[in-house]
């Protein structure tokens, strides 16, 4: 059996054995089966008997729940979606890509509501996201993203500029030109929650059947070495894991990386602040994303992993040292004081980014086929409104959550390989690049907003 102890700093420190749950004894029938043991799939269950408790609900999952995306990710459960407003307005028209964005603002609370009401100790602390500008080249990016929110109408209380004695007052950092902040993020612990969820899956009737790799998903079916799963509705709730699932072509994964450091002592607090634990990014083209950990750790991730040809998938590949180091590079050039603290832990996962980096939910009502995914790394809250938005399509509920601009969007497929291989890791290093040639001429780069714009579109 694996150590899943390993593989984040949030399994390490979950508190838990992680002993498999018994996997799949047979064929079986249910009302809904779900691929896929993470947020996605277990917030689906969960919504799904909170509203019928005599539903039959059958998960499915590879490894453990929590294994993937939902037990490594970074932390941040924010109202951040894959797709910009302008893509949803095209489609959809003003109104509706509003709307989205604002029912993501509440989704952030609803995930703080049901962890308080099951009694899940996920560490949520709604403290924001603060965005500093570290280099001159980045002003103009960050400063536009609060002067696009407003003109779209949101207003200061939900995104807001910060001059730079105001962003210290938060967090000191080497550098600070200012910051932009919204208060829609909350700090979590990621597999505290995801571990959560499956219990209080479990107490209300569902089954989680782990260590049950699926071969096939089918109409109606799961297909699984044990035997299959015959069910009214079909849900694919597998994300960056989706390998071998369904056509490589819909969903790539992308690798992410994390490090985390040993518990920071009191006067490097009283240094640096970052009381109220806001979630911190800066302007670069390469994401990075930290926190600030309940035990006073710094857990700081970042992009820049290869893509693997083929879309495949590998427990070697969330160990890549040059991005560690970077990431290493990167924590002491932000917090000069973290110089000798000890790094304990590195890791990293897929996530599922779909060729228009647009996220989608839907339902096929005429195979049973329903899925959800796509997040493109900012799935926490994103997959609570999937749950919600599923819970009611398959319940044929006639809500505000069915209208919303990403239900039943299809992304057009990824190109071929070796295309696909080739185009993906060169924009992966010029993206790279394009931060190192801001770094040497404190200039923006476009090369990397020409590579999200190409990406992206």
């Amino acid at each position: 059996m694996k150590d899943y102890r390993k593989f984040s700093l949030w399994l390490d420190d979950i508190g838990d054995t992680l002993t498999p749950r018994p996997p799949l004894p047979g064929d079986t029938e249910a009302d809904v089966a779900i691929v896929g043991a993470g947020y996605t799939g277990l917030w689906t269950a969960f919504y799904l008997l909170e509203s019928d408790p005599h539903l039959r609900v059958a998960m499915i999952e590879k490894e453990i729940a929590g294994y993937g995306a939902s037990g490594r990710n970074g932390g941040w459960c924010s109202a951040l979606f894959a797709a910009s407003l302008d893509a949803m307005a095209r489609e959809h028209g003003r109104d509706a890509a509003v709307g989205m964005q604002r029912a993501l603002f509440d989704t952030v609370d609803e995930v703080g509501r049901v962890a308080e009401r099951e009694h899940i100790d996920a560490r949520f602390q709604k403290g924001g996201t603060i965005t500093f500008v570290t280099a001159p080249s980045q002003m103009e990016r960050v400063r536009g993203e609060v002067e696009e929110h407003a003109a779209w109408g949101f207003g200061d209380e939900d995104y807001r500029w910060l001059e730079p004695d105001e962003a210290a007052k938060r967090l000191r950092l080497s550098r600070n030109l200012g910051a932009a902040y919204t208060p829609h993020c909350a700090r979590i612990h990621p597999a505290r929650l995801v571990r959560g969820l499956a219990d209080a899956v479990e107490k209300r009737g569902g089954k989680v059947f782990e260590q049950s790799p699926a071969t096939a998903i089918e109409p109606r079916r799961v297909r699984t070495a044990a035997g299959s799963v015959r069910a009214d509705v079909v849900v694919r709730a597998t994300e960056g894991y989706t390998d071998g699932l369904t056509q490589a072509r819909n969903l790539v994964p992308l690798y992410s990386l994390m490090i985390a450091t040993e518990p920071l002592p009191q006067a490097f607090w009283d240094e640096v602040g970052w009381d109220e634990r806001e979630t911190l990014n800066d302007g670069r083209h390469l994401l990075i994303y930290g926190q600030r950990t309940s035990d006073n750790r710094i857990a700081l991730g970042g992009r820049g992993a290869p893509y693997h040809f083929g879309s495949r998938i590998d427990d070697s590949f969330d160990r890549e040292p040059r991005v560690f180091e970077e990431l290493a590079h990167v924590l002491v050039d932000l917090f000069p004081a973290a110089g000798d603290v000890r790094i304990t832990h590195r890791w990293g996962g897929s996530l599922g980014v779909p060729r228009d980096w647009y996220s989608s939910v839907g339902l096929d009502r005429a195979t049973g086929l329903a899925w959800a995914g796509g997040y493109v790394g900012d799935g926490v809250a994103v997959s609570n409104l999937a749950g919600r938005t599923l819970s009611d399509l398959i319940l044929q509920r006639d809500t505000d959550l069915v209208h919303l601009p990403w239900v039943d969007h299809h992304s057009k497929k990824w190109e071929p390989e070796p295309l696909r291989w080739l185009g993906i890791n060169l924009g992966l290093r010029v993206t790279a690049s394009a931060d190192k040639a801001e770094a040497r001429t404190h200039k923006p780069a476009r090369r990397g907003d020409l590579v999200k714009l190409l990406m992206h579109h």
